[in-house]
């Protein structure tokens, strides 16, 4: 993984002063070659053990290894920062968009990241294994959970969703063993997902949490965890990160259950009684 990736989705988890060091590297990654590590110490005001200690967090043998990897990655791939095009595309709408897509891209690289594909295609093999499939959400995670039971069920998957959390303990006990629970919640701090969660998986049950990759109660009680990363410093923009790289994550699995050709087949065949309808 590319250590400057590394940085950003780990930065949510980090201390204070290691978000420090964090901000300093990611804003001055193409000048990391000129800093020791006690110079970099030295401008952020703090100790060498400390920025020695950072760098062995993020699975480097030391400040140099972080710094020469970061030196390549610069190399070869830039600091990410994209140069602004001259033109009309210069107009605020245009800039924009383009900063926007970008961040988004970010987000996304970093959530494939923290989800191998064998995490993936587990998500995958527990759904198609299951009896019956129970999708809940709370608030704007409602929205996307709803989405994605209506998805599974377009694809013959017997997928329930439920907007009200507080409802579906008295479902949940008709629960059997090879049923599914999916529990979507951006921070995963929701008690009564962790409630449903336990009482589901009484039952023998699978729980999967589908939340920020940080530490977080929900995750704790889920037999598999989907991990999303989308960080953004304007509170008005991470929201439209976090939606954005957790649809990706959502559609990769989606893509997975299409493996199935005869499941493929009842879409397609949904898709052109959609289309008659509307044709008519």
């Amino acid at each position: 993984m590319q250590p400057l990736l590394i940085i950003r989705s780990e930065r949510g988890q980090m201390s204070a002063i290691e978000r420090r060091i964090a901000d300093f590297i990611l804003e001055n990654a193409h000048l990391l070659r000129d800093y020791s590590s006690q110079q970099l110490a030295n401008a952020l005001g703090i100790s060498q053990s400390s920025v020695v200690k950072f760098s062995q967090k993020l699975g480097f043998k030391g400040y140099p290894d972080l710094k020469y990897s970061i030196g390549e990655a610069v190399a070869r791939n830039g600091d990410g920062v994209q140069p602004v095009a001259s033109g009309t595309d210069d107009h605020r709408q245009g800039v924009l968009a383009r900063e926007l897509w970008q961040a988004k891209s970010r987000a996304e690289e970093e959530t494939r990241l923290l989800n191998p594909p064998e995490r993936a295609e587990a998500v995958a093999g527990m759904v198609r294994g299951a009896g019956k499939i129970f999708v809940v959400g709370i608030g704007e995670d409602s929205v996307m959970a709803r989405a994605f039971a209506i998805r599974l069920s377009l694809l013959g998957f017997l997928a329930i969703h439920h907007f009200d959390p507080v409802l579906v303990p008295a479902e949940v006990t008709t629960s059997k063993p090879d049923d599914v629970l999916l529990l979507f919640s951006e921070r995963g701090q929701a008690a009564t997902l962790c409630q449903l969660a336990r009482l589901f998986r009484s039952r023998g049950g699978k729980v999967v949490s589908v939340t920020r990759h940080t530490a977080n109660p929900l995750r704790a009680h889920a037999d598999l965890s989907l991990l999303v990363s989308a960080h953004d410093e304007a509170a008005h923009v991470e929201p439209l990160l976090y939606q954005a790289a957790l649809q990706q994550l959502l559609d990769v699995v989606f893509l997975l259950l299409c493996g199935d050709e005869s499941r493929r087949r009842q879409l397609a065949d949904y898709h052109e009684h959609v289309r008659s309808l509307l044709e008519t």
